[in-house]
């Protein structure tokens, strides 16, 4: 395998790579960066998480002119958090020198800002397509000197109905440049673009296997029905510990109020969708990356290109609508040869979604079910049962915890290094200890045990998180569990060695919520 400067990067940049930590090249890159050098247009086909971002900046810093300051570079993103995430890697390239200047540009960000720093003049221009037309349209971003475009993430511009705008960009560039187009999949809007707006472009396709090996990724099925998901939801997080999870639902509504759901269950969550403020998003994402968010509760929108290491589970609480987006939430885990895990949530309404990904993505997915026991594979009676209406209780969706005393049990108030300003839900707020509130021990101790033991085991030393009781007694908190199997791998926070178990986050998780 070559190295970076053996594909024609100089040496200067190989130098600044090697202080990140980059040495060794990704396939998309050794397969993209020698014809990008050559000034041949290209469509590659390749995941997020496979280093096209360094695929396609690379190339473009080499060859920027710091003598002028117009725009030279225009990168195209779906997303804020996409193009953020790109301008961030290009500053890091660039920290060294004064003379080159990249900018960001996308809604909710302060216009006139933008405005001055596009004034002062900058090289490389890294936008979403609303807030590029805008400022095209108030004659604010000239894009005459432009001889590189980067469309990255192409394929959830057409999703999300940005091509006509992008369309708009393209007219408005000169004819002579080089064209990059970057796509996980490559549907026929997005082969009529290239057709269109490309010359003679060099393919270059990542192979699913590269990206997404099955062996990184255990895909599985859990069959369910809806009032049983957030209790084989709880079930499944608290099974598996994950280290960073992605939940991801169908609308913003949704992902809110199952964040909400989460939260009042002592899980160390946030919501990410198109109706946060950028600060918020901004926030939610560095919590997400520093790991000091567990799980992340997002639509697929918003979660467009995100690329965070550490992520070990993927939850689809609402089905994908078909094997491109499917493709798109599994491939944020399993990266850099770690090991990830997705798991689908799936009802009898569901199948349609559930055979297309399937033909889709050409593999049968292994169907599961929440029982008390933890998952455990589907037979042909459990399906039967699944599949019928109102099955709740033979179904395992709800054995993860039904009935009023789990659900009431333990919800006021925060966890010790919990959340502030929450103490309204009835417990201290801030970052008190434990669960108070009012509750005695034993009624906190229903918490997390409750549903899956008889009415007898409801009581002190069911999952109690009241202040001022033994470690014996909280730490009996997982019904059915013995407390070497509750407290095995929650030492510390260290990275998992597997998919089916993230590590642990270690006693402070254990204290956060009553087990």
């Amino acid at each position: 395998m070559a190295n970076f400067e053996q594909l024609g990067i100089r040496p200067e940049w190989c130098e600044i790579l090697k202080h990140q930590g980059i040495a060794v090249p990704t396939p998309v890159q050794e397969r993209s960066i020698p014809v990008l050098l050559g000034g041949r247009d290209i469509i590659a086909e390749a995941q997020t998480g496979t280093g096209k971002t360094l695929a396609f900046l690379l190339p473009i810093i080499q060859k920027i002119n710091v003598s002028d300051r117009s725009p030279q570079a225009l990168i195209i993103a779906p997303t804020r958090e996409l193009a953020l995430q790109i301008t961030e890697e290009a500053k890091k390239l660039t920290a060294n020198d004064d003379k080159l200047h990249v900018l960001a540009v996308y809604g909710g960000q302060d216009v006139e800002k933008q405005l001055r720093k596009l004034q002062n003049g900058t090289q490389i221009v890294i936008g979403t397509p609303g807030r590029l037309l805008d400022h095209l349209r108030r004659g604010t971003l000239k894009l005459d000197n432009v001889r590189k475009l980067v469309l990255d993430e192409a394929d959830q511009m057409l999703h999300m109905g940005f091509l006509d705008d992008v369309e708009t960009i393209l007219r408005e560039l000169p004819h002579k440049r080089q064209t990059m187009l970057f796509s996980a999949t490559m549907p026929k809007g997005i082969r009529n673009l290239a057709k269109n707006y490309m010359k003679d472009p060099e393919d270059v396709k990542v192979s699913s296997k590269s990206v997404i090996p099955i062996n990184q990724i255990r895909q599985q099925v859990l069959e369910c029905t809806d009032r049983g998901k957030f209790d084989a939801l709880r079930g499944m997080i608290d099974t598996y510990r994950p280290y960073l999870a992605i939940i991801f639902c169908r609308t913003k509504r949704r992902a809110s109020k199952l964040n909400e759901d989460l939260r009042e269950a002592g899980y160390e969550s946030d919501e990410l969708h198109g109706d946060l403020s950028q600060s918020k998003r901004e926030n939610v994402m560095k919590a997400f990356r520093d790991a000091k968010l567990q799980i992340l509760v997002a639509t697929d929108v918003a979660a467009r290109g995100l690329d965070v290491e550490g992520v070990t589970h993927v939850f689809n609480y609402d089905i994908p609508h078909d094997a491109e987006s499917y493709i798109h939430r599994i491939g944020r885990t399993g990266r850099a040869g770690g090991t990830g895990l997705a798991v689908t949530f799936a009802t009898q309404h569901d199948r349609p979604e559930l055979a297309r990904i399937e033909e889709g993505t050409n593999q049968k997915l292994t169907r599961i079910q929440w029982t008390s026991e933890g998952p455990v594979a589907s037979t042909g009676a459990a399906r039967r049962s699944i599949n019928s209406q109102g099955d709740d209780e033979r179904s395992g969706g709800r054995s993860a915890g039904t009935g009023s005393a789990r659900r009431g049990a333990g919800r006021t108030g925060r966890s010790e290094g919990g959340r502030g300003g929450r103490g309204s839900r009835g417990g201290e707020g801030g970052r008190s200890g434990g669960r108070s509130g009012g509750r005695s021990g034993d009624e906190r101790s229903a918490g997390r045990g409750s549903a899956r033991s008889s009415d007898s085991s409801r009581g002190a030393g069911q999952g109690g998180r009241g202040a001022g009781r033994s470690g014996d007694e909280r730490s009996s908190g997982w019904a059915g569990r013995s407390a070497d199997k509750r407290s095995s791998g929650r030492e510390g926070n260290r990275r998992p060695e597997s998919a089916g178990r993230g590590p642990a986050r270690g006693d402070r998780r254990d204290s956060r919520r009553g087990r």
